[in-house]
C-alpha cells in the first residue's frame, strides 16, 4: 500500500510518499516539482506511480505556490520567475540533505523530475549538482538565458507593464548562466535524461530544449539509452497519459526499481 506523509522539510512543505512497508528503509528517491501556478498536489498521479514501482516521492511547494502562497496575482508572480527557479533548485539540495541525515535514501539514487517550470528546474539543478543520477524534463527548458530573452520579448510585445529595468534583467541573465545547462553540456556527464514535449505548446516552445537533445546526443556515444526526446505532435502544454506513463518507466530503467512485494 502506498501511503502520503504531509511534512516540513525546513521551509518546504512536501508530500512524502513510498511503499508503506518500506517508509522507514533506505530507498532510491524521486523529486518532483510542480509547475508555475500549480502545487505539489497536483502531481499525486505521478508520484503514486512511482512509489508503486518502488522510489521514496517527495512533491515540495515550490516558493510562493501552495502552501507557501502569500497572495501574489499572476502578475505579480510572473518577474518572480527565475527567483522561484532558482531556489527551488536550493530547495532541493535541502530536501536531499535532510533525508539522507534520516537514512532514507540511497545518495547514489536520486531522480529530479517537473513539468514546466519543474521541468526547467530540473534541467538547472542538473547543471548546479552532480549528485543527481536521473532527470526528466516534461515541458521544461535546458536554455535559461534564451527562454528568459524570449520571454522578455513575448512582455514588450504585449506591451505589458513589466516592473524591472534592463539593468535588472541583465543582472538575472547573468544569474542564470551557471544553471543553464544548454551553456553548461559537460555538466551533464552523460546522465540519464528524458525529455517529454508537445509540438503545439504555446508557453515553452520545444525548440530550444530539442536543439539541446540533439546537440548532446552524440556524447553518449555507446549509451544512446540514456537519453530520449519524446515529441507529441498533438500535443500542447499538458503532458499526455503517455509522457505520465514513460517518467515513471525511465525511472524504473535508469534509477532501479527496490519494490520488494511479499
Amino acid at each position: 500500500m502506498i501511503i502520503i506523509e504531509k511534512e516540513k522539510i525546513g521551509h518546504i512543505p512536501v508530500l512524502h510518499l513510498s511503499e508503506q512497508s518500506a517508509f522507514n528503509q533506505e530507498l532510491p528517491l524521486i523529486i518532483f516539482i510542480h509547475g508555475f501556478q500549480s502545487a505539489k498536489e497536483h502531481n499525486l498521479h505521478y508520484a503514486y506511480l512511482m512509489a508503486e514501482k518502488g522510489f521514496r516521492v517527495l512533491l515540495p511547494d515550490v516558493i510562493y505556490h501552495g502552501e507557501r502562497e502569500v497572495g501574489y496575482s499572476d502578475s505579480q508572480l510572473m518577474p518572480r520567475f527565475w527567483e522561484m527557479v532558482l531556489q527551488t533548485i536550493k530547495d532541493l539540495a535541502l530536501i536531499k540533505d535532510d533525508l539522507l541525515a534520516r537514512k532514507l535514501i540511497d545518495s547514489k539514487r536520486i531522480g529530479v523530475a517537473g513539468t514546466s517550470m519543474g521541468g526547467i528546474v530540473t534541467n538547472g539543478a542538473l547543471a548546479a549538482y552532480d549528485w543527481i543520477t536521473v532527470g526528466v524534463s516534461l515541458m521544461g527548458n535546458p536554455s535559461y538565458v534564451a527562454y528568459a530573452e524570449l520571454q522578455i520579448e513575448e512582455i514588450k510585445k504585449r506591451k505589458v507593464n513589466f516592473p524591472i529595468t534592463d539593468e535588472e534583467v541583465n543582472k538575472v541573465i547573468e544569474k542564470l548562466k551557471p544553471f543553464d545547462l544548454s551553456l553548461n553540456q559537460d555538466k551533464l556527464s552523460n546522465r540519464p535524461l528524458l525529455f517529454w514535449h508537445g509540438a503545439k505548446d504555446p508557453v515553452v516552445p520545444y525548440q530550444h530544449a530539442y536543439r539541446f537533445y540533439e546537440g548532446v546526443k552524440a556524447g553518449y556515444n555507446e549509451a544512446h539509452e540514456k537519453i530520449d526526446f519524446i515529441l507529441d505532435q498533438k500535443a500542447g502544454h499538458k503532458v499526455s497519459r503517455e509522457g505520465v506513463l514513460r517518467t515513471a518507466e525511465w525511472f524504473e530503467k535508469h534509477l532501479r526499481p527496490a519494490v520488494q512485494k511479499a
